[in-house]
């Protein structure tokens, strides 16, 4: 059997260990390993890292309990902005939208960008026109409704009343990701979000820029981020990555634990990343309390971590 391998990502900054009742983290684990099955399914019959990543990040994308898609998060205005991003390593093709609404899966939406225009990155309208044109499934706001975002936006915007807001990492960040390795020896990435609750409408993340929160090359790695986006985003995390085993002669482990623990952790950036390279090695370093993550490869066995 031809090696291949699969890591995925329901964010960093998790939800405190105290506050995490055995039905969360039934739930958590359970979303985890739908993402894994789905992409799994797809590898073990020979298919692309790149449908396989778009799979796995969709099962992400429907759970609630995650911060993409169904269980995105609000702005500070009450509306609900996704961004996402997917790259292929063979062909370094990437597709991403920004701040858009509708498509039950941006991911998709990200998707029909990379094959069905001559653009990386569509925001606004015209992402949401070539999500049409590509008969993606679109949703009511009803769909993306959860309570448990709603309350807490009201709590992030009543402690910014009070002068006094904490620095949860739960609250900063959340993002959905995979990352795959084929038979054929490629890589992708896919990565979605809803941002960070109670940002300013319009913000955009790392999530969506090519080389911060998301970045694909077969001579390399396939990395998907997820924590503080705009450290992220100066620090160019994902292809830092990338850049350390390519000049420098890291490996794939090294090179991300030094974006990490170094890199991203001593400039506020909490977080972390999954990462996979054209050998199907898999790493997946946070700095922070915890990382909802998972894995599997070709020998089947499922592995999903909330904590350390």
């Amino acid at each position: 059997m031809k090696r291949f391998s699969l890591a995925v990502h329901g964010g960093a900054g998790t939800i405190l260990k105290a506050n995490l009742t055995p039905e969360l983290e039934t739930g958590y684990h359970a979303g985890l390993r739908a993402a894994l099955d789905a992409g799994h399914a797809i590898l073990a019959a020979g298919g692309s890292a790149l449908d396989a990543v778009t799979a796995a990040v969709c099962a992400l994308e429907d759970e609630p309990l995650f911060n993409a898609g169904r269980g995105a998060v609000f702005t500070s205005d009450g509306k609900q902005e996704m961004d996402a991003a997917v790259m292929d390593g063979a062909t370094r093709a990437a597709g991403a939208v920004g701040g858009i609404f509708g498509p039950r899966n941006p991911i998709r939406a990200a998707r029909a960008v990379m094959e069905h225009t001559d653009h990386v990155m569509l925001i606004g309208p015209n992402a949401l026109n070539v999500a049409h044109a590509a008969d993606l499934p679109f949703a009511e706001p009803d769909y993306f409704f959860t309570q448990a975002r709603w309350d807490a936006l009201q709590s992030t915007l009543e402690m910014r009343s009070e002068g006094c807001e904490d620095d949860d990492p739960a609250r900063r960040h959340g993002t959905v990701g995979a990352v795959a390795c084929d038979t054929h020896g490629t890589v992708a990435a896919a990565t979605s979000t809803g941002g960070m609750t109670a940002k300013l409408p319009g913000r955009v993340g790392d999530t969506p820029l090519i080389g911060s929160g998301t970045f694909a090359d077969n001579a390399t790695c396939a990395v998907s981020g997820t924590g503080h986006g705009e450290v992220f985003i100066r620090y160019t995390a994902a292809s830092e990555i990338a850049a350390r085993m390519r000049h420098a002669g890291q490996s794939l482990e090294d090179a991300a634990a030094h974006v990490v623990m170094h890199d991203l952790a001593e400039n506020d950036g909490s977080g972390g990343v999954i990462a996979v390279d054209a050998k199907g090695n898999i790493t997946m370093p946070f700095n922070c309390d915890g990382m909802y993550r998972g894995r599997v490869t070709q020998d089947g066995a499922f592995e999903t971590f909330i904590y350390r």
